[in-house]
């Protein structure tokens, strides 16, 4: 599902909001997690699961195209564990 069909289905199930204020939620809903993430937070979502940050050390990496050598920085990478619920929806 990409982020229009989620706007259209949130406007199927609340008919009485108009697609420019679920757009609204939708958007202030990601950038929420996304900022709070970018403070190195951690957002949960009960029965859904929780968004962290995790760290990844630099290394050494290859172009793959002209196969030279190149440094890979360090960095923060966005990490998703999912809860109970939804491993076990997922597991039926």
């Amino acid at each position: 599902m990409i982020r229009s069909e989620l706007v259209d289905k949130l406007c199927e199930e609340h008919r009485d909001l108009n697609p420019r204020e679920i757009e609204a939620i939708v958007t202030t809903f990601f950038d929420t997690i996304a900022q709070r993430l970018a403070e190195n937070g951690r957002v949960e979502l009960r029965g859904f699961g929780a968004f962290s940050t995790r760290e990844r050390d630099a290394r050494t990496g290859r172009n793959p195209r002209t196969g030279d050598i190149v440094a890979v920085d360090a960095k923060r990478v966005p990490y998703f564990k999912p809860g109970k619920e939804m491993r076990a929806r997922l597991n039926v």
